[in-house]
């Protein structure tokens, strides 16, 4: 291995290790916030210890993914100099924004939420939870509006000689269709993880402890239930527009995504492909007719350009080399991300089924689908951002910056192995420090309330502002 394949390694352990924390943030913020919204309106102790209880969580989470997103930043810098000289000034803005504005919206209102419980009137402390939440989806728009720009680069002009992408229209980079339609199925898959993240741990105290706070657990599970159900529709419907734009503006990862070497018209969908070792042609395949037409272009009779084709256009557009990603990562992560995704929405089905009687019978069925529910979509979360980073390539920016182009020319190979196995440690420590604070809060159970409200009055305008948790 050479740096930068290294790199490569570096840069996809600490992104999906990362994302790992993101969807469950984006998602939880705002059941939290509708759960704390059900207390004020209607006063019962069971949402505001509900409230408490998966408050704690998120703010568990947040922190690892605040901590873990900050390696992003430093990576960039050490490995892939060339390539950050070459979009910063197309991504200072977005992120700049994102530091300054959205995150500040999070860290700032989170800040007040945690610490306003015995201090601020109901409706304003509830304003704050809501105001974090959308900070968070903030966040992760201008973040993926960076993303999108380099799957499809616009609002920009090369300038020859500095040999840099210079913004010209920054609304353009902002409302790239495909930054709008990636942050619609990102922020649906957010909330089927957040959904399943919070039905898993309800599900595991109704079975592990029936008769503690089994009301409240059950309200929560069917919440989860219905978050993911209903995330899970948005996140199909998304797909399929994400599909659409992706076959426009990226052919080449749509057709390494179905296996198609040859274009076809009417194109057929790909259940199970195998192809030849050099990934030039298919051996066997189980396909669907017009299927794949009508995913990727709105018409049963579309016409889907192949790998084959593909690669010869890019030959005579940038020049000799080999455009193809690797087909069968490509190929089987885009199936799998769909695989697990749908087992989530399953198994929330089969979850508010089983919630219908009054008493939910333990068994090892109920606590391997508890545990197992939120594992699903974190799995279909990585594989998909897998698919998009690797059916890219072998462009880091499409069409303009080979990924072999961006890595830092003066980063050698023993410096990239140390900060990699470096990051993958403490990431492992990481991992265990997570988990053991999850478990051991999940353990604990709902909290007690003092006070009947949870807040402050008059009375209690000298008191200092204290942690709630």
């Amino acid at each position: 291995m050479d740096a930068l394949d290294l790199a490569r390694w570096q840069f996809g352990i600490t992104t999906v290790y990362h994302f790992l924390f993101v969807p469950i943030t984006i998602g939880l913020s705002f059941l939290v916030a509708g759960l704390h919204t059900a207390w004020v309106r209607t006063g019962n102790e069971r949402h505001l210890r509900l409230t408490k209880f998966y408050g704690e969580l998120f703010l568990i989470n947040f922190a690892l993914g605040v901590v873990t997103g900050i390696v992003q930043e430093f990576q960039f810098g050490m490995n892939w100099s060339d390539y950050s000289r070459f979009v910063g000034d197309v991504f200072g803005p977005p992120l700049a924004i994102e530091g300054l504005l959205a995150f500040f919206l999070e860290s700032t209102f989170l800040g007040l939420w945690i610490f306003g419980w015995d201090r601020l009137p109901k409706k304003l402390h509830l304003a704050t939870i809501w105001i974090a939440a959308i900070g968070t989806a903030l966040s992760a728009y201008f973040i993926l509006a960076a993303n999108a720009w380099m799957q499809n680069p616009v609002g920009y002009t090369l300038n020859p000689a500095t040999h840099r992408a210079e913004l010209t229209d920054f609304v353009a980079v902002l409302v790239n269709p495909l930054a709008v339609i990636t942050f619609v199925h990102t922020i649906a898959a957010a909330f089927l993880t957040a959904g399943a993240f919070m039905a898993g741990v309800a599900l595991w105290r109704l079975a592990r402890h029936p008769g503690q706070e089994a009301e409240a657990f059950r309200t929560a599970a069917r919440l989860g239930a219905l978050t993911v159900l209903v995330a899970a529709v948005l996140v199909l419907l998304s797909g399929d527009q994400q599909a659409k734009v992706m076959t426009s503006v990226q052919p080449m990862k749509m057709a390494a995504a179905e296996a198609l070497y040859q274009a076809e018209q009417p194109a057929s969908f790909s259940v199970f492909t195998i192809g030849s070792l050099d990934g030039s042609r298919e051996l066997f395949s189980v396909r669907i007719p017009n299927l794949l037409s009508f995913l990727a272009t709105g018409t049963l009779e579309g016409r889907v350009q192949g790998i084959n084709d593909l690669q010869a256009t890019y030959r005579l557009q940038y020049g000799p080399g080999d455009y193809r990603p690797i087909i069968p990562l490509t190929y089987w992560t885009f199936r799998l991300m769909i695989g697990t995704g749908a087992l989530a929405a399953l198994a929330a089905l089969w979850m508010l089924w089983a919630l219908r009687r009054p008493s939910l019978r333990p068994s090892r069925w109920v606590v391997g689908t508890a545990v197992l529910l939120p594992l699903l979509p974190l799995a279909a979360n990585s594989l998909g951002w897998i698919f998009t980073e690797m059916g890219r390539q072998p462009w880091i920016v499409f069409g303009l910056m080979l990924t072999a182009a961006g890595v830092s020319p003066g980063t050698s190979t023993l410096e990239v192995l140390i900060t990699t196995v470096s990051f993958t440690l403490l990431y492992g420590g990481l991992a265990v420090v997570e988990v053991g604070l999850l478990a051991r809060r999940i353990r604990a159970g709902l909290p007690e309330i003092e006070a009947p409200d949870g807040h402050g009055g008059a009375d209690d305008v000298d008191r200092p502002i204290a942690f709630a948790y």
